[in-house]
């Protein structure tokens, strides 16, 4: 295990808005001042959810195109990972556009969620397939999202059937709606059920971000943290940037004596390709 760590940021995902935090990204100038901002503090990935310049969310394949052009030229090593996750109620092939950019890297949901009131998030085992198929064919690395432990089973049964393939990386959601909840009973429970040779990051939503943070740390594990996860630094004291979560996350992994990976160790550590020069 490396003792590394690698910080993902998840700089504006789909539901989060400007009325809730007015730093959460729309345009294109905002997503590169947060994208830079978590890349100077640390951050080797940037997870990219697209919007709108009026914050409405969107798959569109040509505004994903724009936003990684611009994130890459002030951030030029980063690893970009478009999420193919998209937004509720949008199909598989609206969510699978900005896999046709061949990104190095990509979200790969492994299972349904009841996201609350009558929003389902749906990811059927033919979609998952799917997914990873369209990113085998393209050489994307997917990171497996996994919100619950039925979740893991699944990305294993496939992996076992021929439809994934290792190595292996998993992003455990916890905390959100429909999902497991955010207590340490719940990372150790979904860890101990990843194969021994795989990565893994933890992403805490909302209030449990910070303490599953310090517990990951501890574990070996890799941090990922932004606006898509959690607006508020403090309780009732909303982030300035997505850097300001970076920056708490170097500090916490310092005092625990893990370094902070830079992006090429990232993809060393994940197993892909050397980046082009």
């Amino acid at each position: 295990m490396s003792n590394k760590v690698i910080i993902t940021a998840a700089i504006s995902g789909a539901e989060v808005t400007q009325e809730m935090n007015p730093m959460v990204p729309y345009t294109v100038e905002e997503y590169v001042r947060e994208a830079k901002s978590a890349y100077d503090a640390g951050a080797a990935i940037i997870h990219l959810h697209a919007r709108w310049d009026d914050g409405t969310p969107t798959q569109d394949r040509e505004r994903f195109r724009v936003l990684i052009d611009a994130i890459q030229e002030a951030c030029p090593d980063v690893i970009i990972q478009p999420s193919t996750g998209g937004a509720t109620g949008m199909t598989a092939e609206e969510r699978l556009q900005p896999t046709e950019l061949n990104p190095e890297m990509a979200s790969l949901d492994c299972g349904t969620l009841n996201f609350g009131g009558d929003e389902i998030f749906v990811n059927t085992e033919n979609m998952i397939i799917e997914f990873s198929a369209r990113m085998i064919e393209r050489g994307i690395k997917p990171e497996l999202e996994c919100f619950d432990k039925s979740h893991i089973d699944m990305a294993l049964r496939l992996v076992r059937r021929g439809y994934i393939h290792p190595p292996l990386h998993f992003n455990i959601v916890l905390g959100v709606n429909g999902g497991a909840t955010g207590t340490p009973r719940d990372l150790l429970f979904l860890v101990e059920s990843l194969p021994e040779d795989a990565t893994w990051t933890v992403s805490g939503v909302g209030r449990t971000q910070l303490p599953l943070t310090f517990m990951a740390l501890a574990m070996g594990g890799h941090i990922r943290v932004g606006f898509e996860d959690n607006l508020q630094y403090t309780r009732g004291v909303n982030g300035e940037s997505n850097g300001q979560f970076v920056e708490r996350v170097v500090r916490l992994a310092k005092e625990l004596g893990r370094e902070i990976a830079t992006p090429d160790e990232a993809r060393e550590i994940l197993g892909m390709p050397a980046r082009k020069q």
